[in-house]
């Protein structure tokens, strides 16, 4: 397969460009972004683009893909529904649309989250911008399209989050993570489980659009 990673550098996109750099049947990885990821491989091409609202400059270099990871987002603390709807759905849209455009035989997978809200109208912000999102995405014309929905994601190999709340999250919790995984391996995924799982939707597909954190832990 030829990949798309966007989001790279955040948590959960530092876990997929990993399995997919170590994966035999992934062929060539590229990632689009707004800074580099920092990383050396023989099979990444990577893509700087300051504005991932209007693809047009680097259209020609997204041509002839199989897959897309789309792992990009920003926390919804601090930010009024406008602010978080401009990137978890406008841009996130302005992407996709570009993608079915100049590669409409791809698979599409995008990272939602457990709880996302499908009917667009329930109380929690957050919640209706990323089921707006879902459902506009399984619009497009792609060849399959996948929402998965992960739950607490713990970080693998050295991956960190950009989110420092996150971090502090983490650091509190750390220890006793792997305890918890353990016992509720279908509440929590790794970042190397969950690189793997989306690897694996792409290459096989699934019965559902929507994979749930069951789903996840099946794949």
């Amino acid at each position: 397969m030829n990949v798309l990673i966007l989001g790279a550098t955040g948590m959960v996109g530092q876990g997929v460009l990993r399995e997919c750099l170590l994966d035999a049947g992934v062929s060539r990885v590229v990632t689009l972004g707004r800074t580099a990821t920092g990383q050396v491989h023989p099979k990444l091409h990577e893509i700087v683009h300051a504005d991932l609202f209007h693809l047009a400059p680097v259209e020609e270099q997204l041509r002839g893909l199989d897959a897309c990871f789309y792992c990009l987002g920003v926390s919804a603390a601090g930010l009024s529904e406008e602010e978080y709807a401009r990137v978890n759905y406008e841009m996130t849209l302005a992407v996709a649309e570009t993608l079915a455009r100049v590669s409409p035989g791809l698979t599409f997978l995008y990272v939602s989250g457990t709880g996302t809200d499908s009917s667009e109208r329930g109380r929690v912000m957050w919640a209706r911008v990323k089921g707006r999102t879902e459902n506009a995405l399984l619009r497009l014309p792609f060849r399959s399209a996948y929402m998965l929905r992960p739950g607490i994601i713990v970080p693998m190999h050295g991956v960190k989050s950009k989110t420092r709340l996150y971090r502090v999250f983490y650091t509190l919790l750390g220890p006793v993570l792997p305890w918890l995984q353990r016992r509720f391996p279908r509440a929590i995924i790794d970042t190397e489980q969950f690189g793997r799982a989306m690897i694996e939707v792409a290459r096989t597909g699934y019965p559902k659009q929507i994979l749930e954190m069951a789903d996840l832990a099946a794949m």
